[in-house]
């Protein structure tokens, strides 16, 4: 079970990382307003919080040999019959919530950093 949750860690990161790389050059892009940059940012980051639930909640119907984590896990290490595709199912649930809940702890920060600086325009 550790070698399928490694796995789904690296697999899962990645394309998580891949996401914040790109919502990362779109804030880049908005520089020019650091608020909103920000804004943007969370609101980004929110949406693949998003993705990640949605991911998380159809992983049962979702055959096992044709996720990237089943091809990357080695023969021997691959679950066998109804309860290794239910623990295989519930690894992968745990993990894209793992990624789901940092990334809405980070677009929360996001949405406050924005907010404080909006805030502190009109008052400055």
């Amino acid at each position: 079970m550790e070698k399928i949750r490694n796995t789904a860690l690296i697999c899962i990161g990645r394309a998580v990382l891949f996401g914040a790389l790109a919502i990362s050059l779109i804030m880049v892009s908005l520089s020019f307003d650091l608020a909103l940059a920000l804004f943007v940012g969370a609101v980004l980051t929110l949406a693949m919080a998003e993705i990640l639930i949605v991911k998380a909640l159809i992983v049962p119907w979702q055959k096992p040999n044709r996720t990237e984590v089943w091809t990357c896990l080695d023969k021997a290490a691959r679950p066998a019959g109804a309860q290794g595709r239910a623990v295989f199912t519930g690894v992968l649930r745990e993990v894209y919530m793992v990624f789901a809940r940092n990334s809405y702890t980070i677009a929360c920060s996001l949405f406050a950093a924005s907010l404080v600086l909006r805030i502190a325009r009109g008052v400055v």
